[in-house]
C-alpha cells in the first residue's frame, strides 16, 4: 500500500491558504503524524485526503489509483473525529457495527468483527451499553473500534483525544500504538500535541501556515530541526534560540551574545566560516544547558536569575532571565535546591547547539 499526495492546496475566501502544495509519500503500515500551531492545516489535509472537500491543486493517488473526484465511501479511508460521533440511540455493538450492516456483512461476520475489536480495545464488556452511559474514553474507544471494523487501507485521525483528561489521552496513545501495530493499514494522526506527535509517528510532518516545514522520524526532528520555527515548536519548552553575531576573534571563530560568547571548534568553524560578521541566531536544548556533559565541556556559560521554577516529580525546568530580560529555559540534572529570585551560573553544552539563519530561519549547521 502506498499514499500518494502530491501538491494538495486549499485556498478559502478571502484568499487564506489553508493548505499549500503540500506534497507526501505514506508507506504501507506507516504512522505519519502531523503537527502543528492552530490554524496551519491540519484537520484541512485529512478532509482533502478523505473526500470531504474538494483540493484547489494538487492530486491523491491510492496504490498508484488517482483519488481525486471520488466519494469519501469509494476510498478506502476511515476518518475519526475529535467529537465521538456515535449515535446516540444505539449501544455501543451496534454503533461498531453500523457500517458493516450498511455493506450487508453477514450478521455472523458482524458478531465475530465486534468481538475481536471489542477485546482488542478493552470494552468487550461495554458492547451491550448506550454512549451517555460511558466515559469519555471509552467513548473514544468505541468510536475507534467503529472506525477500524472497516478495515481500510488508510485511517485518518483529526485530534481524537483533544477533548479526554491527560491520563486518559496517555492509556488511548497506548491503544493506537497497539492497534498500529495489530492492523495492516497506514495511519496519518493529525494533532497540536507535539507529545502525541513524537510518540506515535515514526514520521512526524512540521505544518506552518499549510507549508511542511520538515517531515522525519521523531529523533532526527528533535535533534537536527530544519529551521527556527521547529526548533521552537518541538521541545517542551522548546529550543532556546539567542540572536547574536559571528566574529573573528583571536581564537578563530567567535558567536557573541549579550550573556555569553562561544569559540567555535573546528569544525563548526570550518562550516560557519562563510557567515563571519553576519548576525546568526544559535538555539540550543533546556536540558543541554546545566548539565553533567556541559559542565565537562570546557564552554561558555550564562549568568541568570531564575523567574520561575516548573517542578515535574523528578525533574525541573528553570525559566531565566538574564541581562536585558532575555528570556530561556534550562532544564539542569539537578535543579533540587533552586529557588524563585536565584542567581545561577549555568555551563553550555553549546556543541549541540544549532545555527540558523537569521532572516529566513533555515538551518546552517
Amino acid at each position: 500500500m502506498s499514499l500518494s499526495i502530491t501538491g494538495l492546496a486549499k485556498i478559502f475566501p478571502g484568499g487564506v491558504r489553508a493548505l499549500d502544495g503540500f506534497s507526501l509519500e505514506v508507506g504501507s503500515r506507516e504512522f505519519v503524524t502531523v503537527v502543528g500551531p492552530s490554524g496551519c492545516g491540519k484537520s484541512t489535509l485529512l478532509r482533502l485526503l478523505a473526500g470531504l472537500d474538494e483540493a484547489d491543486a494538487g492530486s491523491v493517488a491510492l496504490d498508484g489509483k488517482s483519488l481525486d473526484g471520488l466519494q469519501p465511501k469509494d476510498r478506502d479511508m476511515a476518518i475519526m473525529f475529535q467529537n465521538y460521533a456515535l449515535f446516540p440511540h444505539m449501544t455501543v455493538a451496534q454503533n461498531m457495527a453500523f457500517g458493516l450492516k450498511l455493506r450487508k456483512t453477514p450478521r455472523d461476520e458482524i458478531a465475530k468483527r465486534v468481538g475481536e475489536a471489542a477485546r482488542l480495545l478493552g470494552i468487550a464488556g461495554l458492547l451491550a451499553r448506550y454512549p451517555g452511559e460511558m466515559s469519555g474514553g471509552q467513548r473514544q474507544r468505541a468510536a475507534l473500534g467503529r472506525a477500524m471494523l472497516r478495515r481500510p487501507k488508510v485511517f485518518l485521525f483529526d485530534e481524537p483525544l483533544s477533548n479526554l483528561d491527560a491520563k486518559m489521552r496517555a492509556q488511548l496513545r497506548v491503544e493506537i500504538a497497539r492497534l498500529h501495530q495489530s492492523l495492516d493499514s497506514a495511519m496519518i494522526f493529525v494533532t497540536h500535541d507535539q507529545v502525541e506527535a513524537m510518540t506515535l509517528g515514526d514520521r512526524v510532518v512540521v505544518l506552518k501556515d499549510g507549508v511542511i516545514q520538515q517531515c522525519a522520524d521523531p529523533e532526527t526532528l528533535y535533534r537536527e530541526p530544519a529551521n527556527a520555527f521547529t526548533a521552537a515548536f518541538i521541545g517542551s519548552p522548546g529550543m532556546n534560540l539567542f540572536s547574536g553575531r559571528l566574529e573573528e576573534a583571536a581564537g578563530g571563530l567567535a558567536f557573541t551574545h549579550p550573556l555569553f560568547t562561544w569559540t567555535l571548534p573546528p569544525e563548526a568553524r570550518a562550516r560557519m566560516a562563510s557567515r563571519a560578521g553576519q548576525p546568526v541566531t544559535f538555539g540550543i536544548r533546556p536540558e543541554d544547558i546545566g548539565s553533567a556533559e556541559a559542565r565537562q565541556a570546557s564552554g561558555p556559560s550564562i549568568k541568570a536569575r531564575i523567574g520561575v521554577v516548573e517542578r515535574l516529580g523528578g525533574q525541573a525546568c528553570l525559566y531565566l532571565e538574564g541581562t536585558g530580560d532575555i528570556a530561556f529555559a534550562a532544564r539542569p540534572e539537578d535543579a533540587s535546591g533552586c529557588q524563585t529570585g536565584q542567581t545561577l551560573e549555568l555551563p553550555l553544552c553549546a556543541a549541540k547547539g544549532r545555527f540558523f539563519d537569521s532572516a529566513s530561519g533555515t538551518a546552517l549547521y
